[in-house]
C-alpha cells in the first residue's frame, strides 16, 4: 500500500511512518519503503540520509534489496537517500520503467504482512513505479479547501493508473488530517468529501498536534517519542481501523 497525495504538507509521511510503527507494534511483519528523494521517512526512522545501501543502490544493481533493508525497532526499513533524486533520469531510458519498484519489491511480499510506501508527494516517474507497485493507495487530505480542490485530480491519476498499468490498484480510503475542530472550514471539508467518498472515508482523522510536527527531529515515529500524545492516540485509532479494514477483505 502507498500512502500518497500529489499536494505535499499533508502528513502523506507522517501517516506512512506512524501507520508503519504501530502495525508493527501490533504484531505485524511491517516493511516502510521510502521511494522519495527527500528521505524524510529515513529520517524519521532514526536512519541518516547519507546510508550507503539505499533503494536507489538496488535500482542501480549494486546491492540486492535484502541488503538494503534496515531492521529497527520500529520495523523494517527500505531507505532512500540522496542518490534517489537522479533515479528519474535513469529511469526514463529503461524499457521496464514504469514496474522497476514492483520487480524490486515482489520478492518480498511474502516475507510481511504490510509493505508501507512513501512516495513523492508530486506526479513523476518515481510515483508511476509505486502505484504500479501497489495494491492500494491511502490518501491523507488535509482539512482545507485546495486539499479538497485537488482530491479529483488524485481520484482520477489512480484510476488512469489501475486502467493502464496496474489493474489491482485500488483506493484504500481517505485520511483526514490536520484537523482542526475549532474551526469551522475543518468541518466543511469532512462533510463535503463524505458527500462524494462515503464508503472511503476513515473513520479516525488525525488532529493538528505538535508532537506530531516535534517527532520527526528526534527521529522516532510518534509512538516511540510521546506515547501519552494527542497525536499518538491519533495513529493508535488509526492502526486499530486499518487492522479492522484489512480483516474484513
Amino acid at each position: 500500500m502507498t500512502v500518497w497525495n500529489q499536494k505535499g504538507g499533508v502528513g502523506k509521511t507522517t501517516t506512512a511512518v506512524n501507520l508503519a510503527a504501530g502495525l508493527n507494534l501490533a504484531g505485524y511483519r511491517t516493511l516502510l519503503v521510502d521511494f522519495d528523494p527527500q528521505a524524510n521517512a529515513t529520517s524519521a526512522y532514526g536512519i541518516a540520509k547519507s546510508v550507503k545501501n539505499d533503494i536507489f543502490s538496488v535500482m542501480d544493481g549494486r546491492c540486492t534489496v535484502l541488503e538494503s533493508v534496515i531492521e529497527t525497532r520500529y520495523g523494517d526499513l527500505l531507505p532512500s537517500g540522496l542518490d534517489l533524486a537522479g533515479a528519474e533520469v535513469a529511469l526514463v531510458g529503461r524499457e521496464d520503467r514504469e514496474n522497476v519498484l514492483k520487480l524490486i519489491l515482489d520478492p518480498l511480499r511474502e516475507r510481511y504482512d504490510f509493505i508501507l510506501i512513501d512516495p513523492p508527494p508530486s506526479l513523476t516517474l518515481l510515483t508511476i513505479n509505486v502505484l504500479s507497485a501497489s495494491d492500494s493507495v491511502l490518501i491523507p487530505l488535509q482539512c482545507e479547501y485546495f486539499a479538497l480542490e485537488g482530491l479529483s485530480m488524485l481520484v482520477s491519476t489512480v484510476k488512469n493508473v489501475k486502467k493502464r498499468i496496474n489493474p489491482n490498484l485500488e483506493i484504500e480510503g481517505i485520511l483526514f488530517t490536520m484537523y482542526d475542530g475549532r474551526t469551522n472550514l475543518s468541518g466543511q471539508i469532512v462533510r463535503e468529501v463524505k458527500r462524494y467518498f462515503p464508503d472511503r472515508i476513515y473513520k479516525t482523522v488525525i488532529s493538528r498536534s505538535v508532537k506530531l510536527s516535534e517527532a520527526p527531529s528526534h527521529g522516532k515515529p510518534i509512538q516511540f517519542y510521546d506515547k501519552h500524545s494527542r497525536g499518538c492516540e491519533c495513529y493508535t485509532d488509526l492502526t486499530n481501523e486499518f487492522i479492522k479494514r484489512a480483516s474484513l477483505r
